[in-house]
């Protein structure tokens, strides 16, 4: 049920007692947002963290596109390029293997500390030493916790060099620095909070290096700061005046955690919230009825899949994962459940990607893929489950599949869940089946090659938790040609390493891969300049206006 207005204004922003102030003089008699504060709907349930060199999740790094800053950003204009972020220049040696950046002068946090190299250099040391989901993606240049001090350092104020482990294309290490992981972190307040802690066989260091503080609290330079996160509730951020850049034109935005369409729609008709952010299909084309709503929508570089857990006997059987592909209803999926919000999309690298296929070789075909599970020795069947986050079109696109498996007497039980329920079970390799969504960590194509094709270490204790290893899936081979395209500078050749990749995941892998994601918002009509950017990292909202 829709709260009362006044009712919904209240309980969206009891952020303490002087943002509570400020939103009882803010709010008309009438439903509609404050004018200075943007009000979005969006499901937030996957939000687990808030530290930047711990969280991997969707929301989470909206957010953290929002209210930290890197030493390079991707260039939403032109996604080939990145632009600086505190970084006011880099050089690349002859070699290939060091990377001198200069800083901005006079950059400061939000806390008032000035930002400086060391700031940069700590912030790596911590990413690589705490070892959390995302860490991969520096430690992959060689850095650990033994090298890493030397490798990521300040040699003065202003001067950041990183030293990596081979000569691989520019390109690709520059994107991977525009990851959320390689946020830039205030060291000095960070340190005031880290926790100390016993040193074990799983974590050797002395200190938590503010991980625990962090999950909660903020330590950024981005236009907006985080001032508030309840989960599965609300994040409240407010415009940090600090920041070095065009400051934010609205004083705080608000993320109210709303996960059914239709309830997003009605509170973006009466004007409880500003803009909507998991529209079905149907809600998306009836707000174009209304003179006082508008849409806008983006090709992301987020893909959905089904992913099968090769531990599991059944589906590891070659044959099995072939039947699966024939069993996704794609046509109806498409014309229905993801109409305007996606398009069918079955190879790992999202269409805009340096080599992305755009092939869609299977199609529901109940016939072929009881030929294949016979040929498995499951003629009559058997009995699986899938764990899958309880939102839309997640659930439809699992109950559709629950129907067609059904057809060739594969006996499906949904275990529904909120998005950190299920993410935690799949994280630890806990699933029969699960349906998720992968966004491109960094705009480069190993991002998702790494994490499709590549499984250097299939032990449950390994410390590189690719979706590979999260599904058990042992592939030496892969794995070798995933690394050797890191050293291919030559565009072409490197795309067409991948147009492979794709092709062999294709017909062999644990992925059913059905469609590439189409965000869209809808909007009041007092809300100016939204723009969805290609990755959830890039949904910037600082150039956001109310008229």
């Amino acid at each position: 049920m829709l709260m009362g207005k006044m009712n919904a204004h209240f309980r969206l922003m009891l952020t303490g007692a002087a943002l509570l102030a400020m939103v009882v003089a803010a709010i008309p008699a009438l439903a509609e947002t404050p004018a200075d504060t943007l009000v979005q709907a969006w499901a937030i349930d996957d939000i687990i963290t808030m530290d930047p060199g711990e969280a991997f999740e969707i929301s989470a790094g909206e957010i953290t596109g929002n209210t930290y800053d890197m030493l390079v950003r991707l260039d939403v204009n032109d996604t080939t390029q990145v632009v600086g972020g505190v970084a006011e220049s880099w050089e690349v040696s002859e070699d290939g293997l060091t990377y001198t950046f200069k800083l901005k002068p006079g950059l400061t946090f939000a806390s008032g500390n000035p930002i400086t190299a060391e700031d940069v250099a700590w912030s790596f040391e911590r990413a690589v030493k705490l070892n959390k989901s995302p860490a991969f993606i520096i430690q992959q240049f060689g850095l650990n916790g033994d090298n890493v001090t030397e490798k990521a350092k300040a040699v003065d104020p202003s001067t950041f060099v990183f030293t990596v482990d081979k000569s691989y294309a520019p390109s690709f290490v520059l994107n991977c620095l525009t990851a959320t992981v390689a946020s830039v972190v205030d060291s000095k307040l960070v340190k005031e909070h880290a926790a100390v802690v016993t040193a074990s066989a799983d974590y050797k260091y002395d200190n938590d290096f503010g991980n625990d503080w962090l999950k909660t609290n903020y330590a950024g330079s981005g236009p907006y700061t985080m001032r508030d996160w309840r989960a599965n509730e609300l994040v409240v951020l407010e415009r940090n005046d600090n920041y070095y850049g065009e400051k934010a034109k609205l004083q705080r935005v608000i993320y109210r955690h709303v996960k059914e369409s239709a309830t997003q729609r009605l509170m973006l008709e009466t004007g409880d919230i500003d803009v909507a952010r998991n529209l079905s299909p149907e809600d998306l084309a009836a707000i174009s009825a209304n003179a006082e709503l508008t849409s806008t929508d983006a090709p992301k570089g987020t893909i959905y899949y089904i992913s099968l857990n090769q531990k599991n006997p059944n589906l590891a059987k070659p044959e099995v994962r072939e039947a699966f592909k024939y069993l996704v209803d794609y046509g109806a999926i498409g014309e229905t459940l993801i109409k305007g919000i996606g398009e069918i999309h079955q190879t790992f690298l999202p269409k805009g990607v340096l080599g992305s296929v755009d092939e869609n070789p299977y199609t529901f075909d109940v016939a072929k893929a009881k030929e294949l599970l016979e040929k498995a020795g499951l003629k009559d069947g058997f009995t699986v489950t899938m764990d899958v986050r309880n939102t839309q079109p997640v659930t439809g696109i699992a109950e559709s599949f629950q129907q067609s498996l059904g057809q060739a007497g594969v006996k499906m039980e949904i275990i529904p869940g909120d998005g950190k329920q299920t993410l935690t079970k799949y994280r630890a390799r806990n699933h029969d089946m699960y349906i998720g969504q992968w966004g491109v960590d960094y705009w480069d194509p190993h991002s998702n090659a790494e994490t499709f094709t590549s499984n250097p270490n299939n032990a449950d204790d390994s410390t590189t938790k690719t979706l590979a290893w999260r599904n058990a899936w042992d592939v030496p081979e892969l794995t070798a040609e995933t690394n050797a395209a890191l050293l291919e500078r030559d565009n072409a050749k490197r795309a067409a390493i991948y147009a492979k990749l794709q092709k062999e995941v294709l017909e062999t892998s644990p992925f059913v891969i059905i469609f590439q994601q189409n965000e869209v918002a809808g909007l009041r009509s007092a809300v100016q300049d939204y723009k969805l950017g290609p990755t959830f990292d890039t949904n910037f909202v600082a150039n956001v206006s109310k008229n």
